[in-house]
């Protein structure tokens, strides 16, 4: 039995997220089902992170055990010509042999990548809906810097959590949030080894009310010490979220997409 991992791009935006649902209209049951159709047996996906409905993957790590013999090229270019557009698999790699345990596309991640992108223009654009967030009001980088200090480290996100979240615990350890302004777009970079539901677009919408003068930098500081969800801004929207990058331990010798092919993406993010 081989373990393959495969790095799977999409655009959210069609999709009702990436968990199996009984509409079948998720990425996850397309997936499969591309698998089954080059494959010719089912073949059940784990993903390194579950994505909502309209969020998107620059790169979503899943495995699957086989005991097909295909070149790994054959499993990238087999399973998408049965994709639809907006879902791609993107490489495969049949994963070495662990004495102590074997790869696990969530189990063996050591870390997560987020981008929001965000519009911040007085009015919105038709070209990017779907693919960015959207600001009207004018927003401060620095105050929102300010505030994206307070969230590094391990701390208690229950503030930025949704009631559906079935996480089992919400202390989490933030490695990085950072804010750059390309013109009249914003890229949030959120890294942490592990989110929970929602958190992210929690996050982005109260970096947002601090960046618009809503709110000081230091209130975000009180919202995650009181670690009540009603303290917080609204969920924002999915439209800009990427899932950007899976780290791993090297030993497992897997790929990662080291340029998006975004222009609003700083090269090497």
């Amino acid at each position: 039995m081989k373990r393959i991992a495969l790095g799977v791009q999409y655009d959210g935006t069609p999709w009702n997220g990436y968990q199996k649902q009984r509409d079948r209209n998720t990425v996850q049951d397309r997936l499969e089902i591309a698998l089954q159709q080059f494959a010719r047996v089912d073949l059940a996906t784990t993903c390194a992170g579950r994505t909502d409905t309209g969020v998107h993957a620059l790169e979503q790590v899943i495995h699957f055990d086989t005991e097909l013999e295909r070149g790994m090229q054959s499993w990238v270019r087999g399973v998408n010509a049965f994709l639809p557009d907006s879902i791609a698999v993107r490489w495969a790699v049949e994963t070495p042999v662990d004495p102590e345990h074997e790869f696990h596309a969530r189990f063996s991640a050591k870390a997560r990548t987020y981008h929001y992108v965000l519009y911040n223009n007085p009015v919105r654009s038709p070209l990017l809906v779907g693919r960015a967030g959207f600001s009207f009001r004018p927003l401060d980088v620095d105050l929102m810097r300010d505030a994206a200090r307070h969230l590094v480290g391990v701390h208690d996100f229950s503030a930025f959590r949704s009631s559906q979240c079935q996480a089992k615990s919400p202390i989490k350890q933030m490695h990085e949030v950072s804010v750059e302004r390309h013109g009249e777009v914003l890229v949030f970079t959120v890294r942490a080894n592990a989110f929970l539901h929602h958190m992210v677009r929690n996050l982005i919408g109260s970096l947002i009310y601090v960046g618009n003068g809503r709110h000081p930098p230091a209130w975000l500081a009180d919202v995650l010490e009181g670690r009540d969800r009603h303290d917080a801004a609204p969920t924002f929207m999915p439209d800009g979220l990427y899932l950007a990058k899976i780290d791993y331990d090297p030993k497992w010798g897997l790929p990662h997409e080291t340029r998006s092919p975004l222009a609003w993406f700083a090269p090497g993010r």
